[in-house]
């Protein structure tokens, strides 16, 4: 993978010196909206989770730069090892320039497919959220099911959408999809 992160950028481990950073952009109100969890989440809150979840083996959490700038967190959780499959999500820095998300995206799903060496990456999306839908359905997630009216938010019931993606699936894509990404970061 290291052969587009200049142009892609990179996931890597979260410094303890970037929580604080972590969570400002997971408390920015454009990205609470879209999430399960939308109160305002405490310092302390925030601290006592990220040390909770160090040692397990079913979570992993990734920051991603670009250039040397910290510009979101990529998480898989859920991760089933005898199933080799995972669930995962995503959010950036509100100031985050346009196309990031999508290299967020193909970063995801290279370490999920390269490096875990999963064979199937799903994750569920908010109903409303129609242009995370589209976003991941066009690097080749489909969508497995509807739950409906699964989540309660704001005194209504919201229906969740299940998408996955197999691994087969990913190698089909991949070339056409980095491709695509290179050309728009400004050369093949």
């Amino acid at each position: 993978m290291k052969e587009f992160a200049a142009k892609l950028g990179e996931l890597r481990a979260v410094r303890t010196e970037e929580l604080e950073l972590m969570l400002s952009w997971r408390n920015a109100p454009s990205v609470r909206a879209n999430m399960y969890t939308r109160h305002e989440i405490s310092l302390d809150e925030h601290l006592a989770w990220w040390a909770r979840i160090q040692d397990r083996t079913d979570q992993k959490y990734f920051m991603y730069e670009s250039q040397g700038v910290p510009l979101g967190i990529v998480a898989f959780t859920g991760i089933d090892a005898a199933s080799r499959n995972s669930s995962w999500a995503f959010y950036a820095s509100p100031e985050a320039p346009k196309g990031t998300g999508s290299k967020m995206e193909f970063l995801a799903l290279e370490h999920s497919f390269h490096d875990m060496r999963l064979h199937k990456l799903w994750c569920e999306v908010l109903a409303f959220n129609v242009a995370v839908i589209k976003l991941h359905q066009k690097f080749g997630f489909k969508v497995e099911g509807v739950l409906r009216e699964q989540h309660r938010m704001d005194e209504s019931n919201i229906d969740v959408y299940r998408l996955g993606i197999l691994a087969s699936e990913w190698r089909m894509l991949r070339e056409e999809m980095l491709n695509k990404l290179l050309k728009l970061s400004g050369g093949v």
